[in-house]
């Protein structure tokens, strides 16, 4: 296996325009399964490549190969090579191909080589240390910050301002739009109803959701707030954030918001939060 170094490996087909970065990740990085942990590593690598979310790959010495059966299934990676997978079986119960890894691979990205990785929704739990996270891996290159403000921040459904705050949290996260979290009291409550959703963030953690009702009108799922988020961002703790994007208008500084389709920018996921 080819030498990775501590920091960063970059290799670049210019021609098809993409790159993989392999990084030995410092943080100790565990899967559980059936109760138990199936792979782990303090020597994980941290693997993006263009137009993927961020992976986790185990060296072969940290995973138990004792739960793992062969797949039939194969796929040729043009840029990493013979992508094989395994299924997981323990405990009674056995999911499919849940489990890759890549033989003879491409001279771009060899350091996968004896490395596995794991379906994320597939196995029962990941950790960072001793903390769950959700979704896929933290890319090392996204930056989140929670900054409280004095911004004036109102937000408008069918001609009613059903928010009006001059003391929200920014939420600035890379790559995506900034979120305006506002406290509870700036908030029309009464026209809000929780509802049976909640998604994760592996930046932010566990979101629940209400519908907004104004005029006969509802707008579903628009609100979303963390009761207990990660620690990162514990500034948003209980305070409610719109998907302005769904909102009939949004005024920061008295200025209405608006993003043209081509401006929009990418999303990491599913999660709005």
């Amino acid at each position: 296996m080819a030498h990775v170094d501590p920091q960063w490996s970059l290799r670049d087909h210019s021609q098809e325009g993409w790159q993989i970065r392999a990084e030995v990740c410092p943080k100790w990085i565990r899967v559980k399964f059936d109760g138990r942990f199936i792979a782990d590593s303090k020597q994980v690598l941290i693997v993006t490549e263009t137009g993927r979310l961020p992976v986790y790959y185990f060296p072969k010495k940290d995973v138990n190969l004792d739960v793992f059966k062969p797949s039939e299934k194969q796929v040729n990676d043009p840029n990493k090579g013979n992508q094989l997978f395994w299924h997981i079986s323990s405990g009674g119960r056995t999911v499919e191909n849940a489990v890759w890894s890549y033989s003879g691979a491409h001279q771009e990205a060899v350091y996968l080589q004896d490395h596995y990785s794991f379906s994320w929704n597939k196995v029962d739990a990941w950790y960072e240390e001793e903390e769950e996270i959700f979704v896929h891996a933290r890319d090392p290159y996204s930056r989140v910050d929670a900054i409280p403000a004095s911004r004036h921040v109102q937000i408008e459904l069918d001609g009613v301002i059903v928010a009006d705050s001059k003391r929200p949290v920014i939420l600035y996260e890379t790559g995506l739009t900034p979120r305006y979290y506002l406290h509870q009291e700036d908030v029309h409550l009464d026209l809000l109803k929780p509802v049976d959703l909640t998604t994760r963030c592996p930046y932010k953690g566990v979101a629940s959701y209400w519908t907004a009702s104004v005029n006969g009108r509802e707008y579903n799922d628009l609100v979303w707030s963390y009761k207990s988020p990660l620690p990162e961002v514990h500034e948003v703790e209980g305070l409610l954030c719109f998907y302005h994007e769904s909102v009939d208008a949004l005024y920061v500084d008295g200025v209405r918001w608006s993003l043209s389709a081509d401006d929009r920018l990418p999303y990491r996921n599913i999660e709005r939060g």
